[in-house]
């Protein structure tokens, strides 16, 4: 079994486990491949399954809670978005040991743009910008929260939290006014709509620099249109920031509220992740340093 685990009393999976768990529920792709792949992943361990399928277990309980979610909405959000999203083919159940209820989706091609590395990034940040404006566009109707739609004042004890655990890490002060002034933001004025909550690096595939698809849909649902501006400083350098921004048509409170998204959700991520997956941690530092070089 694979010990890289990132959570307490994650199950462990490996390829011999997707074989076997294929082999009961879902025989006729029994005698595919399996790989391992995104090992960097925190909500899911994925294996490829051939050429063109992928199977998906979730790591915890919580995020085996959105496979419903997932499977329900995602094909009915496809037809409006302007780049692929995961088709989910197969439903999964416990099984083998392993305690959780886990998917087959299509496999998508492409790969997660590099953290900070981003050359000749306007055509990403319009593609960005279109995907999150068609999202949000999509009628909302009987849609569930979002994993992410509270307001941004009640992440204020969890960030201040962070803030006092982080002094080695960052400069906090600067930090801190940064999180003080987001607070101090117009609320959104219109209904929720439907946000993917978690558009960082890892959750979407590019080729020739260009957005191809989004993944990871785990936090999908109804909130402030301004959360998924943190894709702004999770996945886009500087220099097409102001561009992603226009194009989306942000205006000053929703990118006001948006840098609060970015810099609490990174603060927390650095916080849980600095010991236990450095790929997540490098990218929340990352996040951090781009909102500090900002706002100074």
């Amino acid at each position: 079994m694979n010990t890289g685990r990132t959570h307490a009393g994650e199950p462990g999976t490996d390829e011999a486990l997707v074989h076997r768990l294929i082999a009961a529920q879902f025989p006729h792709w029994s005698g595919l491949p399996v790989e391992r792949v995104g090992a960097a992943g925190t909500a899911n361990a994925m294996y490829r399954l051939g050429d063109d399928l992928v199977v998906r277990l979730p790591r915890t309980a919580g995020s085996a809670e959105d496979t419903a979610k997932e499977h329900r909405w995602l094909p009915r959000l496809a037809p409006a978005l302007p780049v692929a999203i995961p088709v989910p083919l197969g439903a999964g159940v416990p099984g083998d040991g392993y305690p959780h209820p886990w998917s087959v989706y299509g496999w998508l091609d492409g790969d997660c743009p590099t953290v900070g590395d981003i050359s000749e990034a306007a055509p990403l940040a319009r593609d960005l910008a279109r995907f999150v404006t068609a999202l949000h566009r999509i009628d909302p109707a009987d849609g569930p929260p979002s994993y992410r739609s509270e307001p941004l004042a009640a992440r204020d004890a969890a960030v201040r939290e962070a803030l006092a655990d982080l002094r080695t890490e960052t400069d906090v002060a600067t930090a801190a006014e940064i999180w003080q002034t987001a607070l101090h933001a117009p609320a959104p004025t219109g209904p929720p709509v439907w946000i993917h909550a978690d558009l960082q690096p890892g959750n979407m595939l590019t080729a020739a620099r260009r957005l191809t698809a989004v993944i990871d849909f785990g936090c999908l649902g109804l909130g402030d249109p301004a959360v998924d501006l943190i894709a702004a400083w999770y996945v886009l350098p500087a220099a097409a920031r102001d561009t992603f921004c226009t194009t989306v048509e942000a205006d000053d409170a929703a990118w006001a509220r948006g840098i609060g998204w970015a810099l609490s959700i990174a603060l927390m991520e650095l916080q849980y992740y600095r010991e236990t997956n450095a790929f997540m941690a490098d990218t929340a530092r990352h996040v951090i340093a781009e909102i500090l070089a900002d706002q100074r």
